[in-house]
């Protein structure tokens, strides 16, 4: 830890210390709010340096001083902070200054402080205070020179304000032809950039399907048919397989801009997955369903920016993205529990059959894919969750964030962002996890290298 003595409180030193704060890049300068002496102001100060300044507005959640300081270390751990700057150090109380210590403890955070102490009486008191709250290694710094150095160059090509706005380009209305004709009538209905758009989008389906195929499902060897030279039926994927079946289609068109991406997407993943002779069965209008790509909405840079600038609460924060890019209805993501969110804070696996049928034998999990750009806020949740007294792994992951209407209104009212899930009928289960594969005991098709262009075909 840092201690930079500005005996003259040189405007410089407060500059350059502003200037150095780039949160993107991990480092954060915190200004305290003056009159002020509680230690969850404090906890507020540092959230807002952060750049999560929703508790501001006067209808917003209120944390009280443990649970702000919890959502400090988890923000902390979670996006890679680990260069702090806290101004007018010389004002902060004995219990502000544990508060400190315990964060920089609990994260490892390079620590400075900048404090004003002319006289050596106020020196020596700040360093008894430094002492009495357990920061012993402070090494001090003293001269305008000196500290302007100690505090280091100032950030370069930051951004003020919000990301742009999102864009994608859209795709017309598709046919809702199965998987054999889906590619044929997409041809001959719409024009060539159209087609080229939606033909983009299933070539990326079938790719992927393919590729996912050859890594994680490869082929059994083949078993004999029936003695009477019949066809051997197909065979069913297991539990497992059907699970991971699961989560590579929520892995496909978790980042859909819109259903008609989702639906050629997925068409293509079907003509994949029968180009290896399995046969990939999804509802047959994917559009009037909910789930991953269709009822969900892409975590882009302005969206995520959206929820951790007016969200401070990681479970807030988490609740929320996890409306968004599952898709699914708010019963279904409450039994999220602690342990559901995988060691990467890459998957979201549900076993809501074992939850409500207890004591029959297990199904298929619910598995739902995490956009990288979420990851940083499920890992702050289960953080701030296992952080909390009375914590076990089996308990709810989103405890009090949906719960009664009025909680669940607070919570997008805080968010500002539309939730398609919250307006969608849910006739059902979401698509993916009625999806059904099957392994099919025939020669596959042969494949050419590149699908064949039919838009060079066009008269």
């Amino acid at each position: 830890m840092r201690l930079l003595l500005d005996g003259d409180d040189d405007h410089a030193v407060h500059r350059a210390a502003y200037q150095r704060a780039d949160p993107a890049r991990g480092r954060i300068t915190v200004d305290p709010t003056p009159h002020a002496t509680s230690p969850a102001y404090l906890a507020l100060d540092v959230l807002r340096a952060m750049g999560r300044d929703g508790f501001s507005r006067p209808e917003a959640e209120r944390m009280s001083t443990d649970p702000a300081w919890r959502a400090v270390t988890c923000w902390t751990l979670a996006t890679d902070v680990h260069e702090a700057i806290v101004l007018r150090a010389h004002r902060l109380t004995l219990e502000r200054l544990r508060r400190l210590a315990v964060w920089r403890a609990d994260t490892g955070i390079r620590l400075t402080l900048i404090a004003h102490a002319p006289e050596p009486a106020d020196e020596q008191h700040l360093q008894t205070r430094l002492h009495d709250a357990g920061l012993t290694d402070a090494q001090g710094v003293r001269g305008a020179d000196d500290v302007l150095e100690a505090i280091g160059p100032p950030a370069t090509g930051r951004r003020h304000g919000p990301p742009p706005g999102d864009h994608a380009h859209p795709l017309p209305t598709l046919p809702r032809s199965g998987m054999a004709a889906f590619r044929a009538d997409c041809w001959r209905r719409q024009n060539d950039v159209h087609f080229t758009h939606t033909d983009g989008q299933y070539r990326a389906g079938y790719a992927a399907a393919r590729t996912w195929l050859a890594r994680t499902l490869p082929s059994p060897p083949p078993t004999a048919g029936p003695a009477d030279g019949r066809t051997a039926e197909p065979t069913a994927f297991t539990l497992q397989e059907t699970e991971a079946v699961r989560l590579f289609l929520a892995r496909l068109t978790v980042s859909s801009p819109s259903p008609q991406h989702t639906v050629a997407r997925v068409r293509g993943a079907q003509a994949g997955f029968l180009s290896r002779s399995v046969l990939l069965d999804v509802p047959d209008d994917l559009t009037d369903c909910a789930g991953p790509g269709l009822t969900t909405v892409p975590l882009t840079p302005r969206v995520l920016h959206t929820i951790t600038w007016r969200l401070p609460n990681p479970l807030r924060a988490a609740a929320l993205a996890s409306m968004l890019f599952t898709g699914t209805s708010r019963d279904l993501l409450s039994m999220t529990q602690i342990e559901s969110v995988d060691h990467h804070h890459a998957t979201v696996a549900i076993d809501r059959d074992s939850r409500i049928n207890i004591g029959q034998a297990p199904g298929p999990r619910h598995m739902y894919a995490v956009p990288p750009r979420a990851r940083p806020l499920l890992r702050a949740a289960v953080e701030f969750r296992r952080r909390s007294p009375r914590t076990a792994d089996h308990h709810g992951l989103f405890a009090n964030c949906f719960g009664t209407t009025p909680r669940l209104e607070a919570l997008v009212a805080d968010a500002g962002l539309a939730i398609p899930t919250l307006v969608h009928p849910h006739p059902g289960d979401d698509w993916h996890t009625t999806a059904r594969c099957w392994r099919l005991h025939t020669p596959a098709p042969p494949t050419p290298d590149v699908l064949p262009r039919l838009v060079e075909l066009r008269p």
